[in-house]
């Protein structure tokens, strides 16, 4: 049998809300641990190198797709880590319209991560592979350690935007709980 609250609502066994609670702070806390593993590759990849006797630099801040996906992780990062402390204050509170909020939350920073990864995907596949209709080379032959740190941090952005999945998903399921 279902248990009921007051006015006929169900109530969620005690057990099942602290197992869910429990796997979004780990979940929150393992994406804010990846973004931000992400965000240090992304900072930390430059590389020169000398193609025809001509020296050139690669660098994540000589693109703007590289700057909005750091910026994205960035703020990815510290929405996540300010949400752990959120989850804490909705544990302690039985109102299910809160959990609406943590569904909203959960679905916007995961469409910000997610933008930022599929740009940072498109400059970084041209990077590797080029684009012959346009004319531009693949770079990735000749900077190395550059393009091997930037696919390292979008494959760890792409792992926190599944994370940020789950998270959406369990949000909504905690939200369908609301009466109207």
């Amino acid at each position: 049998m279902e248990n009921l609250g007051s006015k006929g609502e169900k109530s969620v066994p005690l057990k099942a809300l602290k197992l869910s609670s429990a796997a979004q702070v780990v979940m929150r806390l393992g994406t804010t641990a990846l973004t931000l593993a992400a965000t240090w590759a992304t900072l930390t990849s430059k590389e020169t190198a000398t193609v025809f006797g001509i020296e050139f630099v690669a660098r994540y801040s000589y693109s703007p797709i590289f700057k909005f996906f750091l910026i994205a992780n960035i703020a990815v990062c510290g929405l996540s880590f300010l949400s752990v402390f959120l989850v804490f204050i909705l544990d302690k509170m039985t109102d299910a319209r809160n959990y609406f909020y943590m569904f909203l939350h959960d679905l916007i920073v995961m469409a910000l991560l997610l933008s930022g990864c599929a740009s940072a995907t498109g400059i970084g596949y041209i990077g590797k592979y080029g684009e012959s209709h346009s004319g531009w080379m693949a770079i990735c032959d000749n900077v190395t350690h550059f393009c091997h740190k930037m696919t390292l941090s979008l494959a760890l952005s792409y792992v926190a935007v599944v994370f940020y999945l789950c998270l959406t998903i369990l949000s909504a399921n905690q939200s369908r709980k609301i009466h109207v």
